[in-house]
């Protein structure tokens, strides 16, 4: 189970998380004065954050400069709180030292951004932000005694730039996750260090939070994709239907009231303004732990926790029992003779709760199954409202929910028969195949990424009691990934329709798609059979790598290629390595092997290689 628990954790962390490098103050210390005092301890991670998300390409010694700048802004403002600029945004003052730096804007082309002012300002510093990093150089690798002796020598500087490099990679990332990450970091630099075997330490204890990190990015993006994109009203969605379903026995004005404070701090979030979020967080978290009795009985040990423990305690909670008085059904948004008086008298209202309410019963549901279903009975009430008797056409809305999680249920069982038939890697080439047919245009790095993440979704969640909502939020994730956070993604017509519809419905939308028929595939470059001197020393996992990017490129190259063709490319690719790898002169038996003249059999190695 502990899987499943992870998927949980993924969609119920957003509202939960908290960084855990707060303060560990008593649960009764006002929380307010406590988050006040963390942003003003922590001005210089914060500032790098932004910085680094905002101005991905920027140097770490840029970086040093804006710090150096907001600690004087701080200083100024704790000495004397009647200064002008001290009445300012935080992000605001951040993002006028960022244009204030001499030559920057114009070395790293954001001038336009400094030519708007307040909100228009900090959406283009927004849509400044790149989600696909391969311009970035390599991360730096250190000799695990060379990193540690850095450590050592220059703990702050170490950190400091730590943090600059995996923010720059990640730019969606709320701060909170990020200050997560960059406390866990610390935590296991002071650990290995001190280990025999520093190698191994820092192997085993990064690849938890690189999978934390990982998750938080995919479902950050995600739902500020859908703020983005379809606004306000889709998040609000969102949140009630996870929130509903983690906390059955919350009263629906008490969700309103929670949702608000939720709501408060989303525009922070999703729009990098780290100060903004970091306050937001702390209140959604104080909200929950001041009303823990009328919201869940889970939850009592954990808001006695400190700060810091208590985050990851409720998100690792169970999901609260239903209450033992809650029907089947909700009588109200079906039965009553009155339903159409009542959404007309506050549409938005009514429909939240027949969602809240909906929400609470289904727990057995996937997030976006729940938005489907809230879909449904919004167009059937539209078209029943119109009509002449109105209880006649509403009366068998049951049946049309039970009809769209059935067609839901058939896409996670056919996903899923195709992972117990195929094994994880015939898994895996079938979805990068199937991924680069349909969206050639994104490109061979982030095609094999969406490729290996639907069949981590799938190997995850098949053959878990709970596989339909594990699987559908998993998918949806992906999805999410490839439609992008920026409104003005555009990938090609039939892609760009399934983002920008239906939030709801595009898992559906995404199975009815073909091969992209307006793809021109480019003509192979030359030297197209060159084979680098390293690729007999290649890892498994590198090779791994390098098969995957093989498979999307020759469908990039020849998209009419059969499944059964690439798979047989595929084969001939991994016996020509095998052999030649084992020949006394590799690079030789690689032009024997592959000459030009056998294009039609291995388009690509090129790009395998590289």
């Amino acid at each position: 189970m502990k899987q499943l628990k992870l998927t949980g954790f993924v969609i119920f962390f957003f509202f939960l998380t908290e960084s855990l490098t707060l303060p560990t103050k008593p649960q009764d210390i006002d929380d307010v004065r406590i988050t006040k005092k963390f942003i003003e301890d922590n001005v210089v991670y914060i500032t790098i954050i932004a910085f680094a998300q905002y101005i991905q390409e920027a140097s770490f010694e840029e970086v040093e400069m804006l710090v150096k700048a907001m600690k004087e802004y701080r200083d100024r403002c704790l000495a004397d709180m009647t200064l002008p600029e001290c009445s300012k945004l935080a992000n605001d003052v951040l993002l006028e030292n960022i244009c204030a730096m001499e030559g920057l804007p114009q070395k790293y082309n954001f001038s336009h951004c400094c030519h708007k002012v307040d909100f228009e300002r900090r959406l283009c510093f927004l849509h400044n932000k790149k989600a696909e990093v391969g311009f970035l150089p390599p991360l730096p690798t250190l000799d695990p005694e060379e990193k540690c002796q850095t450590y050592k020598t220059n703990k702050e500087s170490f950190l400091n730039n730590y943090i600059y490099e995996v923010s720059r990679r990640n730019p969606f990332v709320f701060a909170p996750t990020l200050l997560t990450v960059a406390a866990r970091f610390e935590e296991m630099a002071e650990t290995c260090c001190e280990e025999q075997e520093k190698a191994n330490c820092f192997r085993s204890k990064a690849e938890p939070f690189i999978q934390y990190l990982k998750a938080l990015s995919s479902y950050q993006k995600n739902v500020c994709g859908a703020l983005l994109k379809f606004g306000p009203q889709i998040l609000q969605s969102i949140n009630i239907a996870v929130l509903s379903q983690k906390f059955p026995k919350i009263e629906f004005k008490q969700l309103t009231s929670l949702l608000e404070d939720i709501s408060s701090k989303y525009d922070g979030c999703c729009g990098g303004d780290v100060v903004h979020c970091i306050r937001g967080r702390s209140k959604v978290m104080s909200h929950i732990c001041s009303k823990q009795d009328s919201i869940s009985s889970k939850i009592k040990e954990c808001c006695e926790k400190k700060i810091p423990e208590r985050g990851e305690c409720i998100i690792y909670s169970n999901k609260d029992d239903r209450p033992n008085d809650l029907s089947p059904r909700e009588a109200k948004f079906t039965e009553s003779e009155n339903v159409c008086e009542e959404r007309d008298a506050d549409p938005e209202t009514f429909l939240a709760e027949f969602l809240y309410e909906y929400s609470r019963r289904h727990p057995e549901l996937s997030t976006p199954e729940l938005l489907r279903i809230a879909g449904v009975y919004e167009d059937l009430l539209r078209e029943c409202c119109n009509s002449q008797t109105p209880p006649d056409c509403y009366k068998d809305a049951e049946k049309k929910f039970n009809e769209t999680t059935e067609k839901s249920l058939k896409i996670v069982q056919r996903e899923c028969e195709h992972f117990q038939n195929l094994g994880k890697d015939d898994l895996k080439y079938h979805y990068l195949a199937r991924l680069t047919k349909i969206a050639p245009q994104l490109s061979t790095d982030e095609l094999t990424f969406l490729g290996k993440e639907m069949m981590i979704a799938l190997a995850t969640c098949c053959t878990l009691s709970e596989e339909f909502a594990c699987v559908d939020n998993l998918m949806d994730l992906v999805l999410g990934e490839l439609c992008g956070i920026n409104k003005n993604r555009s990938i090609n017509p039939t892609v760009d329709h399934c983002c920008k519809t239906n939030f709801a419905f595009r898992r559906s939308c995404f199975e009815g798609l073909e091969a992209d028929k307006t793809y021109v595939p480019l003509p192979p470059s030359q030297g197209l059979f060159t084979f680098p001197p390293d690729l007999c020393q290649a890892h498994n996992e590198e090779l791994q790598r390098k098969k995957d990017r093989f498979l999307v490129n020759l469908v990039k190259l020849k998209p009419e290629l059969t499944e059964e063709a690439l798979r047989s490319s595929l084969i001939e690719f991994t016996n020509v390595v095998v052999k030649c790898c084992q020949a006394e002169g590799p690079e030789a038996c690689f032009e024997e092997e592959v000459p030009e003249k056998r294009e039609d059999q291995l388009t690509c190695f090129l790009f395998v290689l590289w």
